[in-house]
C-alpha cells in the first residue's frame, strides 16, 4: 500500500486527475433552456484584427437583448484583462513566478491556451442556456475546432456557430482602430496576426460574412440573427435532457 502524501502536500500529478469527478447538477440543461425558451449555444466570431468582429458582436448582443434573449458577450480585449491576462498584468498582484506560469502572451502556445480557456468558459455558459457570443481573432483553425468539440460535446451538434468576418487585410490596415497594424509593421508588436503570424481562415463556417462596401454592423447582425432563428435557437420547446 502506498503511503499518503505528507500533510499539506498535493498528491502526485498522475493521481490528481483520478480524484476529479464530474458532478451532475440537479437542474438539467434542458430545464434551463425551457425556462429561458431558447437553446444555449456559442456564436464564435473570428477574423483579423479590425475586421469588425467586436462591433458586429455588440450589435447582435443589442438585438438579442431587445427581443428578450438571455445572452452574454465575451470579447478578446476584455478577457485579456482578467481570465487570460498577460504576465505584466499579473506580476504586481501575484508575483513574477505566478505571472510567468499563468500569464498569457501571444506566442502560438499562449494563443492556444487563451482559446482553450475561453472555449471552456463559453461551453459552461451555453450549458446554462445562455446564447454566448465570443469575438476573438482565434487565428488557428485547430484551436477553433477544439472549441467546437468542447461545446458540442457538452451539448449537441449545432450548438457552435462559427462566424467568419471576412474583411480583406488591406481594409483592416486602413481602419486600424487601435493602431496595432502600424506598430506591427514597425516591428513593435511580434507575432501579430496577418503581419508576422498567420491567420487560418475557416473552411466551412456556419456564417460567412464577406466584406462589401456599405454593409453596416446592423446588416451583419440581422443576417446572423436570421440564421440563428432558422436553426431553432429561439422559442423552441426543449425535450427532457438526455445528454
Amino acid at each position: 500500500m502506498n503511503a499518503p502524501p505528507p500533510p499539506n502536500q498535493p498528491p502526485a500529478e498522475g493521481d490528481v486527475s483520478k480524484n476529479i469527478v464530474w458532478h451532475e447538477n440537479t437542474v438539467s440543461r434542458a430545464a434551463r433552456e425551457r425556462n429561458l425558451r431558447q437553446r444555449g449555444c456559442v456564436v464564435w466570431f473570428t477574423g483579423l484584427s479590425g475586421c469588425g468582429k467586436s462591433t458586429i458582436a455588440n450589435e447582435l448582443d443589442r438585438l438579442l437583448i431587445s427581443r428578450g434573449a438571455a445572452c452574454t458577450l465575451l470579447d478578446g480585449d476584455n478577457v485579456r484583462h482578467g481570465l487570460c491576462a498577460p504576465p505584466a498584468a499579473l506580476s504586481g498582484e501575484h508575483g513574477d513566478a505566478f505571472a510567468e506560469r499563468f500569464g498569457l502572451g501571444f506566442s502560438p502556445i499562449d494563443r492556444e491556451e487563451n482559446i482553450r480557456r475561453i472555449g471552456a468558459v463559453a461551453s459552461l455558459m451555453a450549458a446554462a442556456g445562455l446564447i454566448t457570443l465570443a469575438a476573438f481573432v482565434s487565428p488557428y483553425r485547430r484551436d477553433r475546432d477544439r472549441v467546437r468539440r468542447i461545446v458540442e460535446g457538452d451539448g449537441q451538434k449545432g450548438d457552435f456557430l462559427e462566424v467568419f468576418v471576412d474583411t480583406p487585410l488591406e481594409v483592416c490596415q486602413q481602419r486600424d482602430p487601435k493602431g496595432l497594424y502600424k506598430k506591427a509593421l514597425a516591428g513593435e508588436i511580434p507575432n501579430f496576426t496577418g503581419i508576422s503570424d498567420p491567420y487560418e481562415a475557416p473552411q466551412q463556417p456556419e456564417i460567412h460574412l464577406q466584406f462589401r462596401v456599405g454593409m453596416t454592423p446592423s446588416d451583419a447582425a440581422e443576417e446572423i440573427l436570421q440564421v440563428m432563428t432558422a436553426r431553432g435557437v429561439f422559442g423552441t420547446p426543449v425535450a427532457e435532457d438526455k445528454r
